[in-house]
């Protein structure tokens, strides 16, 4: 690597303590000139965006995540009075949880029991972890992020005892989201178990007459914040989804605004060397051949940041994974997204990334502070701080040295406004990525397919239950329940399904056989 060429694209960015560095991607001379008009347009589609076009024509929606932080962009002034009044709202609860003005059944609240799944949790959960701290915390958060029952236990069994000084808060737009709504009912379930009123407990954060307003409002819960269908679940980390839970843990929502903010306004700018989105868009362009060759493994050197590869692996890939293009073109694109930290990730996955198949661009998270105070020194004149940076300064020459190519983002220190940034930095080339390569990042199809696949494959559970209670006692196999329900292409499903229900003592029992695929199962 030279240093005409690493000044030459090193771009720093003086008033955020913020750099992009894509000296190490490997386009020619030619890439920036070639790609001009390509990137204007995107700005310009990005700029329409902004000015609340229907952005995302499938839904014929706007997309309005940028007006979140700056809410005088937003095209109608009803907009701008509803995110302005949304935020002092929160800031109210907070407020209000902190002194004690709203409390719970057994006093005020000292933990929060976030309820979402997807951009309703992976956000919130970054942020907190990002930002909190055992010594800073004003409220300790807690997670429902999946339909799992164990998982669910472990949580309440971390808040047992307490769920008199826990607040909850269920996430869904539609408020149909089976995932949440279940979380709710397990919720709903524990509260009640220990004599509490989950309403008296609980807020919503949801679509206005949504089906879960209508629960808050029957069961008169303590309030509701909205969510706008023209921000979608994955960047809305800086609405009240993810405002919400930041505000409650005690930390300053204001300077992540603002973070977010200052880089939506160098990343407007249509002079593509310097805007970090823009760069950043054009290497990925670049690093995957414009069609998700490679994946993007995200290495931040900070643990205070390992749950952002998390996060934006939904950002990316669920913005950027897509069959179809603009024009109906079936294109199956995306970026595949993985990482944790280092140096942890050197001792787990580095020696694959530098001499094994070579699928992958790296993205390296530089942080320049080490930490608030001195440092010891582990060796003469080394701290352990020195260790990480050569660790991560170490690795990346190990990369290139043999021709893997990554980008390097340097921040300062992980402060509110710094993790603003960030969001709103992937958030803007995303969008821009999309332009270039003619897709809707704004939907995701893939999702309601899932869901609707999940559904059909519940109400064949439900076939197979009655089908055996009706039969109570005759022991079969699944090709014969197949076979009797004139299901025979869902034998295996059956199959699967038979056997968790044995597992759970669902009313049906299994006589187990070998080879395993001829077991007997029947109702109890």
């Amino acid at each position: 690597m030279s240093w005409d060429r690493f000044t030459k694209h090193y771009l720093n960015i003086n008033e955020l303590d913020f750099a992009i560095d894509i000296s190490r991607i490997d386009f020619g001379d030619n890439f920036f000139a070639e790609m001009e008009p390509r990137m204007q347009t995107a700005f310009k589609a990005m700029q329409a965006l902004e000015a609340g076009a229907i952005a995302n024509p499938d839904e014929g929606r706007m997309v309005g995540h940028y007006w979140l932080r700056n809410a005088a962009l937003a095209p109608k002034p009803e907009l701008t009075a509803e995110i302005e009044a949304c935020v002092a709202k929160i800031k109210k609860i907070a407020a209000d949880v902190h002194s004690g003005a709203i409390k719970g059944a057994a006093g005020a609240f000292k933990n929060l029991l976030v309820i979402g799944i997807g951009g309703s949790a992976l956000g919130p959960q970054f942020v907190a972890d990002a930002l909190g701290g055992p010594k800073t915390d004003k409220i300790k958060l807690f997670f429902f992020d999946n339909t799992d029952p164990n998982g669910l236990d472990r949580t309440l069994d971390a808040l047992d005892g307490q769920l008199g000084e826990t607040l909850s808060v269920v996430i869904s737009k539609s408020g149909g989201t089976p995932e949440t709504r279940n979380g709710m009912l397990e919720a709903t379930a524990a509260y009640t178990a220990a004599g509490l009123d989950f309403g008296q407990h609980a807020i919503a954060i949801t679509g206005e007459g949504s089906k879960l307003h209508q629960v808050s409002k029957e069961d008169n819960w303590l309030d509701f914040l909205p969510m706008w269908d023209w921000v979608g679940g994955r960047t809305s980390e800086l609405a009240a989804v993810g405002l919400f839970p930041a505000a409650i843990q005690g930390l300053d929502i204001d300077r992540m605004l603002a973070g977010a903010k200052a880089m939506d306004d160098v990343t407007r700018s249509t002079e593509t060397a310097s805007n970090p989105a823009a760069l950043l868009a054009l290497m990925w362009y670049f690093a995957t051949d414009a069609k998700g060759a490679k994946d993007m493994v995200v290495l931040p050197y900070k643990d205070r940041l390992m749950l952002f590869s998390k996060y934006l692996q939904q950002l990316v890939m669920e913005s950027l994974g897509k069959e179809l293009d603009l024009d109906g073109k079936v294109v199956h694109q995306g970026i595949a997204v993985y990482g944790n930290k280092g140096s942890t990730d050197q001792h787990a996955y580095v020696q694959q990334l530098r001499e094994g198949v070579h699928n992958f661009f790296a993205t390296f998270i530089e942080v320049l502070k080490d930490r608030d105070g001195d440092s010891i020194e582990v060796e003469s004149g080394t701290t352990s701080g020195d260790f990480l940076q050569g660790f991560f300064l170490g690795t990346r020459d190990a990369l290139y040295d043999n021709g893997r190519q990554s980008i390097t983002l340097t921040i300062r220190e992980v402060t509110p406004e710094a993790v603003g940034q960030l969001i709103a930095l992937f958030e803007r080339a995303v969008g821009l990525y999309a332009s270039l390569i003619n897709i809707n990042a704004y939907h995701q199809p893939g999702v309601e397919a899932g869901k609707k696949a999940a559904a059909t494959v519940l109400e064949l559970e439900q076939q197979v239950i009655e089908h055996l209670k009706a039969q109570a006692g005759k022991k079969l196999d699944a090709v014969s329940i197949a076979q009797n329900l004139n299901l025979d292409a869902q034998t295996e499903l059956i199959f699967k399904l038979l056997n968790r229900l044995a597992a759970n003592q669902r009313g049906i029992a299994v006589e187990a056989k070998s080879p395993i695929h001829q077991s007997l199962f029947y109702s109890e």
